[in-house]
């Protein structure tokens, strides 16, 4: 179709939580609503992880078979959507430029190898800087942490932007297991943080950068996401 997007996901691939001994990963249903979203308003999604390969999925966001959130209970029943996280895209062999837009889903896996990836900064900071959209919701916000503009300052410095709370964090008592707290992180940043009562659902659009919460957030974080495409493409074609 002739407004056809094509959108890159991008999880995590760190399957341990610090020195817990606890398994974790991306987050399912963050990366299973928004992949519908997008693909049932006519988009196609590609799926990288940042080691490529198949990607940890937290077993905490996963329940048995009938008991999952609706999409995710369609992702699973998914041959080829299944197949897409058995075989993510390594960062290293995405071409930013063939996208449209980028959007990180959670997970507290995304906490350890998304803030200091250098491949990762830089190809958000290349979405960024191409006037594309930049979205991440709950823990996804770790992979804005090093990305910049061209000139090295932040990409959330000055924006409006959302993630997991601290305080959320210290409700599920992994504030002393993270390797630091993300709100605090992007406040140091220069972010205007914002957002909602713990666990509620709260997304803000800035420009090009979405950013949502927590999994409560999903539904309107991927209607902004869209939005921000519809917005980019007139910009572009005017």
């Amino acid at each position: 179709m002739a407004d056809e997007k094509r959108i890159l996901i991008v999880v995590t691939s760190h399957d341990q939580l610090g020195d817990t001994g606890k398994p974790t990963g991306f987050h399912l249903e963050e990366l299973t609503h928004p992949y519908y979203a997008f693909k049932d308003a006519g988009h196609t999604v590609d799926i990288a992880s940042v080691q490529g390969g198949e990607a940890p999925i937290d077993p905490n966001s996963r329940k048995p078979d009938g008991e999952n959130a609706e999409s995710v209970e369609r992702f699973l029943n998914d041959d080829m959507a299944m197949a897409t996280i058995r075989q993510t895209l390594p960062l290293t062999e995405v071409n930013a430029d063939a996208y449209d837009g980028v959007y990180l889903p959670g997970g507290h896996g995304t906490m350890w190898d998304m803030p200091n990836n250098k491949t990762l900064a830089d190809l958000i900071g290349a979405f960024y800087m191409a006037d594309r959209p930049v979205a991440a919701v709950c823990h996804g916000p770790a992979g804005l942490v090093g990305a910049a503009k061209k000139d090295g300052e932040p990409i959330v410095a000055g924006k409006r932007v959302n993630c997991f709370r601290d305080e959320e964090e210290r409700k599920v008592e992994l504030d002393g297991v993270v390797p630091f707290l993300l709100e605090s992180k992007l406040k140091d940043l220069g972010a205007k943080v914002e957002g909602g009562e713990p666990f509620t659902s709260y997304a803000v659009r800035d420009g090009n950068l979405v950013t949502g919460q927590n999994p409560m957030s999903l539904e309107r974080l991927s209607a902004l996401f869209l939005e921000a495409l519809r917005d980019a493409e007139q910009r572009h074609a005017a």
